[in-house]
């Protein structure tokens, strides 16, 4: 009976783990660049890359350790006697922040309290002057604080500032078309003015017949004082009326065609009752008819100031 031979076959070594990993295996198996190596081989075997044999040789290196200890030894030095005068003169610079902060607070406190006395003069001239229409007076020219029912319109620049295309302010020349302007303000005031609101604020701040709101930069000042997006604007009068009449006038159109076109946010709502603050300062005009100059021969206008 026929053996049959013996299986000679050995089995198959098994898988690297990190046989899928050759690119890194090859970056951690030959780190030094072959180039490399060579020029170091050729060094160590001509004997150049041994420390200096000669005497000016190790001459020249000491010395060179020791020029560059003595760099850094003078600089430690030096940095060690400079940092308690630096640390005085930021101590002396904070002290003169402090006081002068606290010197301008000082008189910011004094410049308030003077507007208050300046204010509170204001209207009681206006209500003493004013004869039975003295409390209608101060209402029409801000001299007091009102509260009612009314609206409350809140305008805020787009999320995205870099819009473009056409629209109702494409003329003016502004590159950031997203963002809330003076002249768009002046556009909400006006049509609430005209919408019937008897009293008006933007962000706390009273408005009045004498009210300026301006650009500096990209800020909006109402009086000389900067305005934080987003803009409140409250309004006293007819609520449902008012929203209505300014929703369908020429500047609610405008404000409706800015949030359509630049995104702008805007958020109308009727309030039962809002609270508008009185003015800081008021200007008293009064018109009185001017005398006629016969002997100039001058016409009489009838027009004058006091």
């Amino acid at each position: 009976m026929s053996q049959q031979p013996p299986d000679r076959s050995t089995a198959s070594p098994p898988a690297r783990p990190d046989a899928s990993m050759s690119l890194l295996t090859n970056v951690m198996d030959h780190s030094l660049d072959d180039g490399y190596a060579e020029a170091t081989a050729k060094r160590k075997a001509d004997g150049s890359a041994a420390m200096p044999r000669t005497l000016k040789a190790k001459l020249g290196l000491a010395a060179c350790l020791v020029l560059a200890a003595l760099v850094v030894t003078l600089g430690a030095a030096e940095a060690r006697v400079s940092a308690p005068v630096l640390a005085k003169e930021r101590e002396e610079l904070i002290e003169r922040i402090d006081t002068e902060t606290s010197a301008a607070d000082k008189l910011e406190s004094q410049v308030d309290k003077a507007r208050d006395d300046v204010g509170e003069r204001q209207r009681k001239a206006l209500e003493k002057h004013g004869g039975d229409q003295g409390q209608l007076v101060a209402l029409l020219s801000g001299a007091t604080a009102v509260k009612g029912p009314g609206v409350k319109l809140v305008v805020d620049d787009a999320k995205g500032t870099d819009q473009g295309g056409g629209g109702p302010r494409e003329t003016t020349g502004f590159t950031d078309t997203g963002r809330v302007r003076d002249r768009d303000m002046q556009r909400v005031v006006n049509g609430l003015w005209q919408s019937g609101a008897e009293a008006v604020s933007i962000n706390g701040q009273r408005l009045t017949a004498l009210s300026a709101i301006r650009a500096a930069g990209d800020a909006i000042l109402v009086d000389n004082k900067p305005l934080v997006p987003p803009y409140t604007v409250l309004a006293v009068g007819d609520g449902k009326r008012l929203s209505t009449a300014f929703e369908d006038s020429a500047d609610g159109q405008y404000l409706r065609a800015l949030k359509d076109t630049f995104d702008i946010r805007t958020n109308m709502s009727v309030q039962d009752e809002v609270r508008l603050p009185a003015a800081p300062s008021l200007i008293v005009r009064t018109a009185e008819p001017k005398a006629a100059d016969t002997g100039s021969g001058a016409a009489d206008t009838g027009k004058g100031t006091s």
